[in-house]
């Protein structure tokens, strides 16, 4: 007989075979061994039969049996018995943490155990609690008890081990509650305890759950503890009943417990934790299902750079609108970051009359990580599509929340994170007009109860409100907050046009000595608050001014990253990492907090060409001294073409009007100029215009007076007003100032009313003087140009 055809009862010993036993046929078995086969199977017919261990019910004790040994040699062990000598080890190893007073052993050990128990007193095989594990508890509690009455009689003990003893005074907290019945019977009779046998319960035997038929539903207590298996072998979720009082703690308990742990479904915590909220009926259960809700709803999406959904974002937004609204309506209640954990043993705390009941959380980090989430999702949108002006309908109710959080905390005194609420208020209006921080103040206050109110913000000007907020944070001990406090204030005065005001408060904070310190979303906040005072001094028409604020920013090349508006393409052939790129896309900003890049290069580029184009008149043509690099790059590239066809973008117009006002011809200048469509963007946009044809008309003098001086012995002042539509006063006072400058050899002639222009001669001196001043511009621009591109390599 072929050994593939015996039965089941020679499956151990074919086990017991060598591996390298070659297979045998029946042609090449003997006589004498099919006997002998025969006369085994006939002995094992006479003995009780055995079942297959697949075939075996569950009550049979396969799994607790040692298999059988190999070769004689070795034995292996079955998963209780591993689970066993788990336990014996660890308590063990407790035994001698107390000998040796050593908390940090005894807390890992005592982890390993309550672990080993768990397993081992669940399940199908399950066995009694183990009575030295109640045993280890009870002593614990006691040594734990004298230690802390050792220490507050004043004996100290190392760091480690007093941070391991309070853990584990935390830890028997959680841990005994399941086994208070065993360790009270231990604490009566303990010898009587432990000389008890022990019972091993016999598990019943599986019975097999019909699968339902399609609609139909089966509750937990037609299953006994099993799940029922439907089509496809989809587990059929069963139809809970809905949680009594004194079993919501206990599901609650078991979700945190359960929560970020491997393998969960977060799914089925939600729709748990939104079950007990609907179950949940005082305050106290409200509060503690909302803590546990929230943060699971944030759980839910694990990725860094996607979004959370906005469907669940909203219901975020309402829980945490519901959770303001319960503390309100019950200011017994407080939740604070400092509160310790409450050991209300599952029941419902009813706080005494005149006192508080604090309750570990922070309601500041949830609208905080709200807030995060919202900016996240305006980045990943697509900026040109309905769905942005969609989501940015959301902005005015989560400013709501913001401001009905920071009522809360100033009626609770919460100093410690007030002024993070009241930075993030501040960062939705500082970048915001007039009109626009008005109506989003009056949505949000239509949004929120009457009662609610604030000590910190009580104005309602918006310039004045924003006023009051930073003034706050400027008291705070946190650098971080008062840098940032005093950027966005720099930044809200220099939008409203108030130049000198913002220069003032930007050169008195000395942040431009230490910005490089900061971490880079300030240092991204600093760039645009320069830029912002450059755009401020061009509309007042303080060109020289705005060219300065702006160069620093604009000449770099790294708009785009130094403003967080945009990632930097790669130049040398250098690559970014995806690593690097991923962080440079969580910094950008959201699009409607952009910075027109079009609109700042047309002002440096305006601005540069009004200082450029008349000094480089007055040095003449072979001038290597430079005002605006970026804008001599350009002019020069622009007339080394060979063909120039009509202006097409705002660089073009730019380097058609400086040709121009280089001629003298003002007038083509200002029609360049005009023609940008990019001056309709910005507020008042005529008086800038109006601004830049008076700019154009005196600066086209300067230019006329520099280029064709040498042509002329006398010029009158008529003459000059009619060539360029100034008064003849105002022709009067640009040639006086270049007189008094010494930038013009010429006298002004009062009664004649015209300008007498000298011809000097320059003496040898001053044209080696010249010559070396030249050698030496020249010497500093290689040098400048040679650490560009060192910088620009690394």
């Amino acid at each position: 007989m072929s050994r593939f055809f015996r039965s089941g009862s020679d499956s151990e010993s074919e086990t017991d075979s060598s591996d390298n036993e070659s297979f045998i046929s029946d042609e090449e078995l003997s006589s004498e061994e099919e006997d002998e086969l025969s006369a085994d199977e006939q002995q094992q017919d006479d003995q009780p039969s055995k079942k297959s261990r697949f075939l075996k019910d569950a009550d049979s004790e396969s799994e607790d049996e040692s298999d059988e040994e190999i070769g004689g040699k070795r034995r292996a062990k079955s998963a209780k018995d591993k689970r066993e000598e788990l336990m014996q080890s660890s308590a063990k190893a407790i035994e001698n943490g107390q000998k040796n007073n050593d908390w940090v052993l005894i807390s890992s050990e005592f982890d390993k155990l309550i672990i080993s128990v768990q397993k081992a007193t669940t399940g199908f095989d399950k066995i009694p609690v183990p009575k030295f594990f109640v045993k280890i508890l009870v002593e614990l509690e006691g040594l734990v008890n004298e230690a802390q009455k050792e220490k507050t009689g004043g004996k100290k003990k190392p760091s480690p081990n007093a941070k391991a003893q309070l853990g584990m005074k935390q830890k028997l907290k959680k841990s005994t509650k399941p086994y208070e019945a065993l360790m009270a019977e231990y604490k009566k009779d303990p010898e009587a305890f432990m000389a008890e046998p022990e019972v091993t319960p016999v598990a019943p035997s599986p019975q097999r759950v019909s699968s339902p038929a399609v609609g139909q539903t089966v509750t937990e207590a037609e299953l006994d503890g099993f799940s029922a298996v439907g089509k496809k072998g989809r587990t059929v979720t069963a139809v809970a009943a809905p949680p009594k009082e004194e079993n919501l703690f206990v599901r609650l308990r078991e979700v945190l417990e359960n929560r970020g742990k491997k393998n969960t479904n977060r799914d089925e915590q939600i729709a748990t934790l939104e079950e007990l909220l609907g179950a949940a009926e005082s305050p106290f259960q409200k509060i503690l299902v909302l803590l546990a809700l929230i943060p699971s709803r944030f759980d839910f999406n694990q990725s860094m750079t996607e979004h959370m959904q906005v469907d669940i974002w909203k219901k975020v937004e309402v829980e945490i609108s519901s959770l303001l609204e319960i503390l309100e309506t019950n200011p017994s209640y407080v939740i604070r970051e400092t509160a310790e954990e409450l050991d209300h043993e599952d029941k419902d705390v009813v706080p005494e009359e005149g006192k508080t009941v604090g309750i570990p959380g922070s309601v500041v980090s949830l609208v905080e990580r709200l807030d995060d989430e919202f900016t996240k999702s305006l980045q990943s949108i697509d900026p040109h599509t309905t769905e942005y002006i969609d989501r940015m309908r959301d902005e005015p109710g989560l400013y709501a929340v913001l401001v009905r959080v920071q009522a809360y905390v100033e009626r609770h005194h919460m100093s410690e994170s007030l002024p993070r609420i009241v930075l993030r208020r501040l960062e939705h209006l500082y970048y915001k007009p007039e009109q626009v921080i008005q109506s989003t103040e009056k949505i949000a206050k239509s949004r929120l109860p009457e009662y609610i109110t604030s000590s910190v913000t009580t104005a309602e000007e918006p310039s004045q409100l924003i006023h009051e907020m930073c003034t706050y944070l400027y008291k705070q001990d946190v650098s971080v907050i008062r840098t940032r406090a005093m950027l966005c204030h720099i930044y809200h005065i220099a939008l409203h046009r108030q130049f000198h005001t913002a220069r003032d408060m930007l050169l008195m904070s000395h942040l431009q000595e230490s910005v490089h310190q900061a971490d880079i979303l300030t240092q991204v906040l600093y760039n645009r608050t320069v830029v912002q005072i450059g755009l401020c001094a061009f509309r007042d028409g303080l060109i020289k001014e705005a060219h300065a604020c702006l160069q620093e920013i604009q000449g770099s090349g790294r708009v785009k990253e130094l403003l967080a508006q945009g990632v930097q393409a790669s130049r040398f052939g250098q690559q970014m990492t995806p690593e690097l790129e991923q962080l440079e896309r969580q910094r950008q900003l959201p699009f409607h907090m952009h910075i027109n890049l079009e609109l700042l290069e047309c002002v440096f580029l305006t601005c540069s060409m009004l200082l450029e184009i008349p000094a480089q008149a007055q040095a003449g043509p072979n001038n290597k001294k430079m005002i605006s690099r970026p804008f001599r790059r350009l002019l020069d590239y622009n007339e080394r073409q060979a063909f120039t066809g009509p202006p097409e973008n705002t660089r073009d117009h730019i380097m058609s009007a400086a040709k121009a006002l280089a001629s003298g011809e003002w007038e083509r200048a200002r029609d360049y100029i005009l023609a940008i469509k990019i001056w309709n963007l910005m507020p008042e946009n005529q008086q800038i215009k109006d601004m830049l044809v008076a700019k154009i008309q005196e600066e086209g003098l300067r230019t006329y007076l520099f280029t064709y001086a040498s042509y002329y012995s006398t010029i009158g002042l008529a003459q000059l007003a009619s060539m360029f539509a100034l008064s003849e006063s105002r022709v009067s006072a640009i040639v006086a100032k270049l007189i008094w400058n010494e930038e013009l050899s010429a006298s002004l002639d009062q009664v004649a009313q015209c300008v007498v222009l000298h011809r000097v001669e320059p003496s040898r001196l001053q044209v080696l003087s010249m010559q070396f001043s030249e050698k030496a511009a020249n010497l500093v621009d290689q040098n400048e140009r040679l650490l560009t591109t060192g910088r620009d390599r690394q």
